[in-house]
């Protein structure tokens, strides 16, 4: 237990210090207070444990059983009756309480402290209105999007290399663009509106005229400006409230109870929309099926085996023309239904890898605890060396195929159930070997299965080849 604990805590506090790294252009130089930083990094510890807890629980299971290998305590048990699987009894019954309060955390805790993660996040850039815009990048600021070479002055009010890109409709068109040599941001703490100041620059505003045919012509309108000033509403950003949750739900935010009821709705959403697709293009196409119309149909005299024979040339023309052109818009519409409907599958083969992965969690611990013991009683070396190879190399094969399998589901390479459980599938019979090999006293590796034969197979060569010398 102590060797699991020191385990966990070194394992976190490496964990902690990667997400501080991912993170650190949130964090520095914006001046938060040290509350701010700390809830940062307590929203973001629980989406650590899924990666801690399977390695914390491989690695002490390797140093625990290889010491007491190491240090003849196994042989000790052994000649006085007492087998692996009983030394391993207590251990076992600590695993399966430690799996279900993993499966526990993982569908309570970790869909909680996403939601924080999330909505803190946002919340940090809503501390300060200068803060709301970071160098070298297009920032989302209320109805403009605007990017800033340079931030200077006391508090990052000073900009250096302005470009702003002004949102038309809610469908973030944008319409028109302002660049400017410099500006200042000018606030109030009174006041929700943020002034900027911008000097020496020009905007260009594209234009959209009545005809169509017009509108291949591109027309916009260009101005200069000495100074202009531009006013934000930061209503919504000022709200610096780290309890404001205005972010929608995503997989990673939902327990089992939650995933299913979304799941339901999102199959039910996707059938509903193939079918409808289905009768609309059937309708587009002509396609009747109707019992009425085909009597109504076989009333009518025989039309000719060349239809076009019935029309002259421009109504032949006219009608080839528009044959093709409804045909390229039924491509159109069925390629653009088709990318819409793999993106809902996507979307539901995510959910259902987040469903998974709550139970997988849980037979990782398990899966990971009958990897290390029966490894560290045969490799016999206990402390901090050959033990951390073992559990690296081990648990990076197992990372690397539950993120792989992962992904290939969520893009429909295969079935999400397989995808999330693909790493504990692969992993399970080293599992099984590796306590059957400890259980009998084997080593990892067998060298005489492997050199006996190569040794046979050379006599019967020398044999055959040289048998006088061999006779001699």
């Amino acid at each position: 237990m102590t060797t699991f604990t020191t385990v966990f805590v070194i394992l976190f506090f490496i964990f902690i210090l990667q997400t501080v790294w991912l993170f650190i252009s949130e964090l520095a130089g914006k001046d938060l207070d040290l509350i701010l930083v700390v809830k940062f990094l307590l929203f973001s510890m629980p989406r650590i444990i899924p990666l801690v807890l399977p390695l914390s629980v491989l690695l002490a299971s390797i140093m625990t059983f290889g010491n007491l290998a190491e240090n003849y305590e196994f042989a000790a048990m052994k000649s006085s009756g007492i087998s692996l699987q009983r030394a391993m009894r207590v251990l076992i019954i600590f695993i399966c309480v430690l799996s279900f309060v993993a499966f526990w955390f993982a569908n309570n805790v970790i869909p909680y402290a996403e939601y924080k993660f999330v909505n803190f996040r946002k919340n940090i850039a809503q501390a300060k209105p200068a803060m709301a815009i970071a160098e070298g990048q297009f920032n989302d600021v209320g109805t403009y999007n605007i990017k800033v070479n340079k931030k200077s002055g006391e508090n990052g009010n000073i900009l250096t290399g302005v470009t702003i890109h002004e949102k038309a409709n809610n469908y973030g068109e944008n319409k028109t663009v302002i660049k400017a040599k410099n500006g200042e941001l000018i606030s109030n703490e009174k006041s929700s509106i943020l002034k900027l100041v911008l000097n020496d620059g020009y905007y260009y505003q594209d234009v959209t005229p009545k005809k169509y045919e017009d509108r291949t012509k591109l027309p916009f309108i260009k101005g200069e400006f000495k100074k202009q000033i531009i006013n934000i509403d930061l209503s919504e950003l000022n709200k610096t409230d780290d309890s404001q949750e205005s972010v929608g739900s995503t997989n990673g935010m939902l327990n089992v109870n939650e995933l299913r009821y979304t799941l339901d709705s999102l199959n039910k959403n996707l059938k509903n929309e193939i079918v409808s697709f289905s009768e609309n293009i059937n309708q587009r196409v002509g396609i009747k099926s109707s019992p009425k119309v085909l009597k109504t149909e076989k009333k009518k005299k025989p039309l000719p085996n060349n239809l076009l024979s019935l029309y002259t040339n421009k109504q032949k023309s006219d009608l080839l023309k528009m044959a093709a052109s409804n045909v390229t818009s039924n491509i159109y519409s069925i390629e653009t239904t088709q990318k819409d409907l793999k993106d809902k599958q996507r979307d539901i083969n995510k959910h259902l890898t987040a469903l998974y992965e709550k139970f997988v969690i849980a037979f990782a611990c398990f899966l990971m605890f009958f990897i290390g013991a029966p490894l560290g009683a045969i490799i016999r070396k206990g402390g901090l060396g050959l033990p951390i190879v073992f559990a690296v190399l081990i648990f990076i094969t197992f990372h690397f195929i539950n993120t792989f399998g992962k992904r290939l589901s969520q893009e429909g390479g295969m079935t999400p159930f397989m995808g999330s459980w693909m790493s504990s599938f692969i992993l399970s019979p080293l599992a099984v070997l590796l306590t059957y090999r400890a259980t009998n006293d084997n080593g990892l590796i067998n060298f005489d299965a492997i050199t006996t034969p190569i040794s046979q197979l050379f006599q019967k060569i020398s044999e055959r080849f040289f048998p006088v010398q061999n006779k001699q």
